[in-house]
């Protein structure tokens, strides 16, 4: 006989009218309110309800250090709030709700900064403090450690030359050119792909071979996939000298492990092998070199001259051409506005799908009036003459040799220099010391570049682990879908 049901709910109420159990636990993922706990006793009129839990898990933890809401309707964070108030309220509401059941599962209360040049910002962080210190204090009285959690709200917009670079390092390339999906990769329009294989899962909990290279870049990654089929082709090899009835027995108690396996080695040479023929019919390894000299070099004529020739090119593609052109205009606004004035004709004349007005809305929205940080170190002494030094030893690779502003946030919140006239902390909960923990929230949607990034440092053991979240996970086509769609929105409501 059926005798109880979990209901894992976030909000609205199961249906309790319909339930055919004797008895019921419903399981709310975040922060069950009064008033919520009064529509759910008013629902239950066959009184089946016999137990209310909130378990804490209402976000998506991609990886150890990098967690996203998949907040719908994305490109709200774009538009005034008088531009749709239940939108805009709505979004803040999902993205408190989510940081808040972030530090209830953490158990601790933060510390709380913002990003003082942005409204969403302000508003969400305002929103999260009044949340932990104010409504839910009794909830968050967590036990107090020597050094407070910080909790730093950023906005996008401050960094939107990085949603628009391509990736060369295993996981952002893979979400750029293909797309990843809470872990999940889609495999059905490529090719012919076993039946099993069309939909894989991308996790570095379950796959050691991503563990290893997902932050390794494209050229190691083609000669350790070779190692790993390598590897398994002496393992099939072996299983393949059955002689006697043990050696059955031996294939029987491994088949399980040689499956996985061969799944395993099927799965990433066929995303390699995707990956490596749209590189070369976008010709992307010659988009890339000048989207990297955009991003992390300066020369203005240089650049005009590079685009302009790409922009001519037949061969590139109409997003391609785009994204070129937007990063151009984000670091060259100022200094050669004729030129630009020029490269949007031409950008217009040659890529039939190109809205007009498009770029001009990026800088509206991301432009360097509206920036807080060193985007491109030009502004920070200290900045300037880490670039010099970097532009005189040269780089490693030159595909890879962009680092989003994140990393300067996390050197200055290390070193204890993030300026508190740009970052405020909200209310009278100040920093006392180093935060050994740190969370970075971007309004906007993280990247798997600077997830990488937060990775990475928090494998060197500097004493401070961070941990990166937002409102999305970015590629190129998710960040300009979203500027596309906020501004058919701006553009209706200016009109009326």
């Amino acid at each position: 006989m059926r005798i109880s049901k979990n209901y894992d709910v976030n909000w609205p109420t199961p249906d309790l009218e319909n339930i055919t159990y004797l008895c019921s636990c419903v399981v709310f993922s975040n922060i069950l309110k009064i008033t919520q706990i009064q529509v759910l006793a008013d629902s239950d009129e066959q009184e089946v309800v016999h137990q209310i839990q909130e378990f804490f898990a209402d976000f998506c933890a991609i990886d150890p250090f990098h967690f996203t809401l998949n907040i719908p309707m994305h490109h709200i964070y774009m538009l005034p709030t008088v531009v749709d108030p239940p939108s805009s309220q709505s979004f803040c509401d999902r993205a408190v709700d989510g940081i808040a059941g972030v530090f209830l599962a953490l158990k601790r209360r933060p510390v709380i900064r913002y990003q003082r040049t942005s409204d969403i910002a302000k508003r969400i962080a305002q929103e999260t403090a009044k949340l932990m210190y104010e409504q839910e204090s009794g909830l968050f009285d967590f036990r107090r450690t020597e050094f407070s959690p910080l909790l730093l709200v950023i906005d996008r917009r401050d960094d939107p030359v990085t949603p628009l670079l391509n990736q060369w390092t295993y996981q952002a390339m893979v979400h750029e050119l293909i797309g990843i999906e809470d872990n999940k990769v889609d495999l059905r329009n490529i090719g012919k792909v076993s039946k099993d294989q069309q939909e894989v899962v991308l996790s570095s909990e379950q796959d050691n071979f991503f563990k290893a290279n997902m932050y390794e870049n494209f050229g190691d990654l083609g000669m350790n996939i070779k190692t790993m089929v390598d590897e398994f082709q002496q393992v099939a090899k072996s299983n393949q000298n059955i002689q006697t009835i043990d050696d059955m027995a031996k294939f029987v108690d491994n088949y399980p492990e040689y499956r996985k396996m061969q799944g395993n080695v099927s799965k990433h040479v066929t995303m390699v092998t995707e990956m490596s023929r749209i590189v070369d019919e976008r010709k992307l390894m010659t988009v890339s070199q000048t989207e990297q000299e955009l991003a992390c070099n300066g020369g203005q004529a240089a650049a005009f001259e590079a685009v302009t020739n790409l922009l001519n090119n037949e061969a590139i593609s109409d997003v391609d051409r785009l994204r070129l052109v937007m990063l151009y205009a984000l670091r060259y606004e100022k200094e050669s506005p004729v030129q630009l004035m020029q490269l949007f004709n031409k950008l217009a004349s040659c890529s039939a799908k190109y809205k007009p007005g498009l770029v001009q809305f990026l800088l509206k929205q991301a432009g360097v009036d509206r920036r807080t940080g060193d985007l491109y170190g030009n502004r920070d002494l200290l900045n300037i003459a880490r670039n010099m030094a970097r532009g005189l030893k040269g780089v490693e690779n030159v595909y890879t040799q962009h680092q989003p502003l994140l990393f300067q946030t996390m050197e200055s919140i290390i070193k204890g220099r993030l300026r508190e006239v740009d970052y405020p902390f909200i209310g009278n909960h100040f920093q006392q010391g180093r935060p050994q923990d740190v969370v970075i929230f971007i309004v906007g949607g993280t990247t798997y570049e600077e997830a990488r990034t937060v990775a990475l440092h928090n494998a060197s053991n500097s004493g401070t682990r961070f941990i990166l979240g937002g409102t999305a996970v970015l590629n190129s086509r998710r960040f300009l879908r979203d500027l596309e769609e906020a501004q058919a929105i701006s553009r209706k409501s200016n009109a009326i």
